[in-house]
């Protein structure tokens, strides 16, 4: 590992977090990708001299930025941050060994965590707890639970002192994201003891199903304000856009029209759950399944239950071509299903995906001009600002996390701390009149009720 020369020396924004989490013991730090939360972290730990620090991340993260983080600036260097974590067949008295040896700071992955708990029984050496994407604490239940967010809760009030959760995007999918997360902080003194209590408080069921249980959960208009003031005292939210001039990403859309067969189809699968294509007759057994049937459609390959696709229409193609041709721009183009990125590197040769050995390297060089990726192989901690400004979404996600997440890797932020003055411009293939664009508009009401929830928590810095 090779030993930075450099002091650090916190940013304004940093300085903010760090104040804040000095006198905070139990917090939520919001802050922006690119904004230095582990550098935060480290700081607060030199300051106070903790030795007993448990960080759970994701498995990138944990493995790899944290325990670089410390070798980038002299103050870090003599932590002896660790990643302990891996597969759940790591030799128990191996992690055992790391785990209780003191002084201890180390990183694990979620996977790991009820492994983890079973190897130290009722040894719980962590006295802090840093949980980095905190996001994945939002399924956690009192009774019912996901068996990672129930094995981390065993002591997170009764022994740990100290517990900071740190995401970018606290409530992508909406405000019941917030409770699981909000309870490893203060146990429901905020939002309520259990996450039926915060139910009942907060929300209603949709009136439009016919079954309550299986209704869509919605807020109250008072529920929005309600919660932010409750989490207040315990959160803090840093957005880039208060500390660098930011400009927005420029949104494109390239709209296309489905050939009238195709039209014919989709009409078929969206009306009867059944639809032929070349291989024979594709089915939806339900309304989810449905809607992933329609996007592929729309996309230009339809799969069936024998798995390979049937190619119904190159519409998205020739619009990613004009894009490339208009743009004259290297294009980071992400895909949503394999049967694309299949398509993309058979229509253009420059193609190159990004799980291909080497491939970052070489795109952050400029010879590449066409990286392809998945939403999920772009998450954190990955940097291709360096690459390119353009990004295209062949097909739109539901999911508003990863759709932050891979437009950060070249977003507005990472493009300025990197030097470059340049806009970035995100390109949306959508096809007219489909689901496409609902697929678009849910995801931005998603984003627009974190934007507002993260604008509401700026505190101090509004």
């Amino acid at each position: 590992m090779i030993r930075s020369s450099r002091d650090f020396t916190p940013k304004p924004y940093q300085g903010v977090a760090l104040d804040f989490l000095k006198a905070t013991p139990r917090a939520n730090l919001f802050a922006d990708m690119g904004l230095g939360k582990t550098a935060v972290v480290l700081s607060l730990i030199r300051e106070f001299g903790l030795d007993d620090v448990l960080v759970v991340a994701p498995l990138r993260v944990a493995k790899c930025v944290w325990p670089a983080e410390q070798h980038k600036w002299n103050q870090f260097q003599g932590l002896g941050v660790e990643w302990i974590g891996g597969t759940t067949t790591v030799a128990k008295t191996e992690r055992q060994i790391h785990l209780l040896a003191t002084p201890r700071i180390a990183t694990i992955n979620y996977e790991i965590l009820v492994k983890m708990m079973m190897e130290l029984g009722t040894s719980w050496p962590f006295k802090t707890v840093v949980c980095d994407e905190s996001r994945r604490l939002a399924g956690f239940r009192i009774r019912y639970s996901t068996k990672r967010s129930r094995a981390l809760a065993r002591y997170a009030h009764d022994r740990v002192e100290r517990w900071i959760n740190l995401t970018g995007t606290p409530n992508p999918n909406g405000l019941t994201d917030l409770w699981g997360p909000q309870w490893f902080i203060d146990g429901g003194k905020s939002l309520g003891r259990t996450y039926g209590d915060f139910q009942d408080r907060w929300f209603y069921r949709s009136p439009r199903r016919k079954t309550p249980q299986y209704a869509e959960l919605l807020p109250h208009a008072h529920a929005q304000k309600e919660i932010e003031d409750r989490m207040r005292a315990t959160t803090l939210s840093i957005r880039a856009r208060d500390w660098f001039d930011v400009r927005e990403p420029v949104e494109n859309v390239v709209w296309i029209d489905l050939p009238a067969s195709v039209r014919f189809k989709y009409r078929e699968m969206e009306r009867h759950f059944y639809a032929e294509f070349e291989r024979g007759v594709v089915t939806a057994a339900n309304c989810a399944v449905k809607v992933g049937k329609l996007l592929q459609i729309v996309s230009g390959a339809v799969y069936h239950a024998q798995g390979d696709p049937s190619l119904v229409h190159d519409e998205k193609l020739e619009a990613l071509r004009s894009i490339a041709v208009e743009t004259s721009a290297n294009l980071l183009i992400v895909y949503q299903y394999v049967s694309e990125l299949e398509r993309i590197k058979r229509w253009f040769n420059d193609a190159v995906d990004i799980r291909d050995k080497g491939a970052i390297d070489a795109w952050n060089r400029g010879e590449i001009s066409k990286l392809c990726c998945h939403p999920s192989s772009a998450g954190h901690g990955l940097n291709l600002q360096d690459g390119g400004h353009h990004i295209v979404f062949f097909t739109p996600t539901f999911d508003a996390e990863l759709y932050n997440q891979v437009l950060q890797r070249i977003g507005p932020v990472r493009q300025l701390q990197s030097g470059y003055d340049r806009l970035v411009y995100v390109h949306h293939i959508l096809a007219r009149g489909t689901i496409d664009t609902a697929v678009k508009t849910r995801r931005e009401g998603k984003e627009t009720l974190m934007e507002l929830l993260l604008d509401h928590m700026r505190g101090e810095l509004a």
